[in-house]
């Protein structure tokens, strides 16, 4: 005999639960900045994996296939909020090609990692970065809808 396991409209969303969702993103002037929706399939997820942030998935716990819901996220539940310390200086003359306003540079820390920062104002002696998140210090509000939750540790499986 075998067991077929297989998430229907009673599941709920739990820690490690798999995630059928669409969901749009928008900051606090309503401006969208991302949509899954345009896609044809749903987007699939593991809720605990660390591809949505720690408070949007709080959100989700207990929603079930068919569920929406909208979610407000202030600044330091989202992004965090701007810190002035994230921006820094440099000398325009040690870039390779003259920095240009808005565009995001790759940087390289002390311990080798990649770090991004978005160019804020250039002139002949200084270049300012700000390498706070692009979305920090913006209240955020994501609107989600939920397709299929399948608990944590199961699959589907079809066994022949």
């Amino acid at each position: 005999m075998s067991n077929i396991i297989s998430p229907n409209e009673e599941t709920r969303i739990t820690q490690g639960a798999k995630v059928d969702l669409h969901f749009s993103v928008a900051i606090e002037n309503g401006v969208e900045i991302d949509n899954t929706r345009s896609r044809e399939t749903p987007v699939s997820l593991v809720v605990g994996d660390g591809s949505l942030l720690p408070d949007f998935e709080k959100a989700l716990f207990g929603l079930r296939a068919g569920d929406r819901r909208t979610v407000h996220l202030s600044p330091s539940e989202a992004f965090g909020v701007w810190n002035a310390e994230n921006v820094q200086r440099f000398d325009t003359v040690k870039f390779e090609q003259r920095p240009t306003i808005g565009h995001m540079i790759e940087f390289e820390d002390k311990a080798k990692s990649s770090l991004f920062g978005v160019v804020k104002s250039v002139n002949d002696d200084t270049t300012e970065v700000d390498f706070n998140h692009p979305l920090a210090g913006k209240n955020i509000t994501f609107e989600v809808e939920i397709f299929k939750v399948t608990p944590a540790g199961q699959q589907s499986i079809q066994l022949s």
